[in-house]
């Protein structure tokens, strides 16, 4: 049972001692709060005095059903969910049951192992809609539009706000589509250079030959079509912070150029002999590992350790819990604002797919699937056959049958590590590969297919 369900407080129903005593210690066991009555009316009068988030009640009991139980939790009790379980199985009690209001329903026997999973659904249940109902409490200084409450996202702010008070050079590692511009935007307006300029460059989209004029500026008739003297993203961040995105997209002549600004505080135009000093900070990121990069002969390795001077690395989404839910909130809200109308709720069953899906594109493919929902569902209520087509279930696809080796293999890797939570090293074990060659196939997982 996952950690984040333990001390939730259940409350078991039911006229039999023995079945009350073996519910009772296996829940316990698990670490959750446990109560228990042994009639309808019992059971309404604990919840009338204590908060109670599930209750497992029997079906048939003296006095008040289960079924009656059921109703009256729902009608009363918004923050509590409800399971039932039953002796006498019928489809037509288990029908009439999920009508009255429970989430699961159990029939007797029924082993721990699917007693602790229906607890878990209905839990996970109550818990998805909790997190989207709360409101978003930014701690400390830096939020800069990172949202979100997860260990992890707590470990990077904490590094932000650290960093941000340093000249230090900071490398930015993660993912495409996980806020590292956000994280550099922080970092920066929280320095004592916040008054000046932050220039974002983002180095994969500049060709390779416009590079170093776009970066350290050129002189007039330096080149065809230099007609007049213009200063560099450099020059323009004098005083600031300069922030080099991808910058594993470079060159190798452009990471020597690079490298003497670094340790020297220096450029040159382009056209020109004469060196300028610069009082510039300077924030890098990459999608790539730079380490695998410097033993192919593409990157160099004196430049990653000038770069390298402090490290934050940003969880993937998929790493980042109830962040998820949080952020599919504040994006509903965001667009639904935008387009001057309430913002539509998810269904229970929605949320599951978000806080279960890979999410290859990180927080930015969130950001995309949540505006298209908003711009294209008319309801004010978004279910799972409104999501796309790769986050809902396929019968073909379960089966395999229309799936080509490769993708079967990387669902399997997908599988596996978010089995052992993202622990590259164990997954690798389990699949028995290396680090590398699995960091190798995670990568054919976030390219775009054609």
């Amino acid at each position: 049972m996952s950690p984040s369900f333990r001390k939730e407080r259940i409350l078991i129903v039911d006229d039999t001692p023995d079945t009350l005593e073996v519910l009772q210690r296996n829940l316990t066991s698990q670490g959750f709060q446990t109560f228990i009555a042994s009639h309808a009316t019992e059971a309404i009068n604990f919840l009338n005095q204590t908060p109670v988030d599930l209750v497992i009640t029997d079906y048939k009991m003296p006095g008040v059903s289960g079924l009656d139980l059921i109703r009256h939790v729902r009608e009363n009790f918004k923050e509590t969910e409800v399971m039932m379980i039953t002796g006498y199985p019928t489809v037509e009690g288990a029908v009439e049951a999920v009508k009255k209001g429970a989430e699961e329903y159990l029939a007797k026997p029924f082993t721990d192992e699917e007693l602790l999973a229906a607890v878990k659904r209905t839990l996970d249940k109550l818990h998805f809609r909790r997190v989207t109902k709360a409101p978003i409490i930014e701690r400390g200084p830096v939020p800069y539009g990172l949202i979100g409450d997860s260990e992890a996202m707590a470990k990077v702010k904490e590094a932000m706000i650290k960093i941000a008070q340093t000249s230090a050079t900071v490398l930015i590692v993660g993912e495409s589509g996980t806020g590292k511009e956000l994280v550099a935007r922080g970092i920066h307006y929280n320095s004592p250079r916040a008054s000046a300029p932050f220039v974002p460059v983002n180095c994969g989209a500049i060709p390779h030959d416009l590079l170093e004029s776009e970066l350290f500026g050129h002189v007039k008739g330096s080149f065809t079509g230099a007609t007049e003297t213009r200063a560099g993203f450099f020059q323009t961040a004098d005083g600031g912070t300069i922030y080099l995105d991808e910058i594993s997209e470079t060159s190798l002549s452009m990471q020597v150029k690079l490298l003497r600004v670094l340790q020297e505080k220096e450029v040159c135009m382009v056209g020109s002999s004469r060196f300028r000093k610069v009082d510039v900070r300077i924030l890098a990121s990459t999608n790539k590992d730079l380490s695998a990069l410097i033993q192919k002969g593409v990157f160099r390795e004196d430049l990653f350790f000038r770069i390298n001077v402090m490290t934050i690395e940003i969880p993937p989404l998929r790493e980042r819990g109830d962040d998820i839910l949080l952020l599919a909130r504040h994006f509903t809200t965001k667009f639904a604002k935008e387009l001057g109308r309430p913002a539509p709720r998810f269904s229970d069953s929605a949320l599951q797919v978000f806080r279960n899906y890979h999410w290859p594109g990180n927080v930015r493919e969130l950001e995309n699937v949540i505006q298209r929902l908003v711009v294209m569902t008319d309801s004010d209520l978004i279910d799972v056959p409104d999501l796309p087509s790769q986050m809902r279930f396929s019968a073909l696809k379960a089966s395999g049958l229309n799936r080509t080796l490769i993708e079967v293999e990387l669902d399997h890797i997908q599988h596996v590590l978010t089995s052992v939570k993202g622990n590259k090293t164990r997954a690798a074990a389990i699949l028995g590969i290396d680090r590398k060659t699995l960091r190798e196939k995670l990568n054919k997982m976030k390219k775009p297919k054609d």
